[in-house]
């Protein structure tokens, strides 16, 4: 583990200046990890109320505001169970009979009001809610935004794949209009949750060490992080990879080599993170974007929101030349997955190692 305000030095500041924001980053990057430890450290020093809780289980609540609002509220409640008594919200059942577009908020200012700190909410998984659920908890949150912090949250995070400037899109036809640009803008920053960068990558294996005795050479260290290019499920699975089946015995070293040798397990193995990446491949949003990059071929301006909406999954970064797939690691699940299907047209195009190559070099203009 890392310290969670080391990845994101921004957001204590935002929270002291009572202000709304949204994190933003690809699925397993560490963002719930990263602030259910920060919810946590901010109520043990005794400042805030702070909390985390999840949206996932209004996912299945689609356009019912009724069910999905209940759903967001019962997170909230089972998780404020961690914190002392005094800083608790009022059980659900006396907001009941408040209809579901009013009762988020009834029941963040009556929380407000009653504890005896400063109340700071992170809502995970935001973007799990769906049209006009996900709308009437924007609404509810904007409408209490200046209570406070004596009469609503002192600061709340949306936490979730996209930006919030991508959520109209998602969820309203012209038709459904807020009024606004923005369904959420009272928030003042969108932040993305970082990568680890090399020295913590080395940072993270040598707690390995501490703990078991086992060394991962200098080698290993870079090649971990110039194959996963410090994504935080890669980083940790290929670790695991490598000393739970390459090198067993803690008293063995971890070098290069068997760091090769754990991502090809890694691959082969297409645990439900790799698998889920292979799945989008068969999106035609997805290959529109990624096989003209494999291909070496320029991305057409049309494509702007597909592009937005592949790097929010991880595929893509933004590199000196342009866009780059994000790893190596990805490169060849990628590769490999549109070998096996068979019915891409990159290989018609060029040679697997043509796509390797370009896979790994890509110049392209900037949208």
């Amino acid at each position: 583990m890392l310290p969670s305000e080391r990845r994101l030095p921004e957001v204590r500041p935002l929270i002291d200046r009572k202000l709304y924001f949204v994190i933003h980053a690809p699925r397993q990057s560490g963002k719930t990890t990263c602030f259910e430890t920060l919810a946590r450290d901010l109520a043990a020093r005794g400042q805030y109320a702070a909390l985390h809780a999840t949206c996932e289980k209004g996912q299945t609540a689609g356009s019912d505001v009724e069910r999905g609002v209940r759903a967001v509220l019962r997170d909230i409640e089972m998780e404020a169970t961690q914190l002392p008594a005094e800083l608790r919200p009022e059980s659900l059942e006396s907001f009941e009979s408040v209809e579901a577009e009013s009762r988020l908020g009834a029941y963040l200012a009556a929380w407000c009001q009653r504890s005896a700190l400063p109340v700071v909410l992170f809502l995970d998984e935001i973007d799990a809610l769906q049209d006009e659920t996900l709308l009437s908890v924007l609404r509810q949150l904007r409408a209490g935004y200046s209570d406070r912090p004596g009469r609503f949250p002192q600061s709340i995070a949306l936490i979730g794949l996209r930006d919030v400037r991508d959520y109209r899109t998602r969820v309203r036809p012209e038709a459904v209009s807020l009024g606004t640009s923005s369904p959420f803008n009272i928030k003042v920053e969108s932040l993305t949750l970082r990568n680890f960068t090399s020295e913590e990558v080395a940072e993270l294996y040598e707690q390995h060490t501490e703990e078991t005795g086992q060394v991962f050479t200098p080698e290993a260290k870079v090649r971990a992080w110039e194959l996963t290019r410090g994504q935080p499920w890669l980083v940790n699975a290929l670790a695991r990879q490598a000393v739970e089946t390459v090198v067993p015995d803690p008293e063995h070293p971890v070098d290069a080599p068997q760091i090769e040798r754990a991502k090809e397990i890694l691959i082969e193995r297409r645990d439900t993170h790799l698998d889920s990446l292979i799945d989008r491949l068969r999106e035609e949003r997805v290959r529109r974007v990624i096989e003209p990059i494999l291909a070496g071929e320029l991305l057409s301006p049309d494509l702007e929101d597909e592009f937005r909406f592949v790097k929010s999954l991880g595929f893509l970064v933004s590199g000196p030349a342009g866009l780059e797939i994000s790893s190596p690691i990805y490169q060849d699940v990628i590769l490999r997955a549109l070998a096996e299907k068979g019915n891409s047209s990159v290989p018609e195009r060029c040679s697997k190692s043509e796509m390797e190559h370009r896979g790994r070099r890509i110049t392209v203009v900037r949208l």
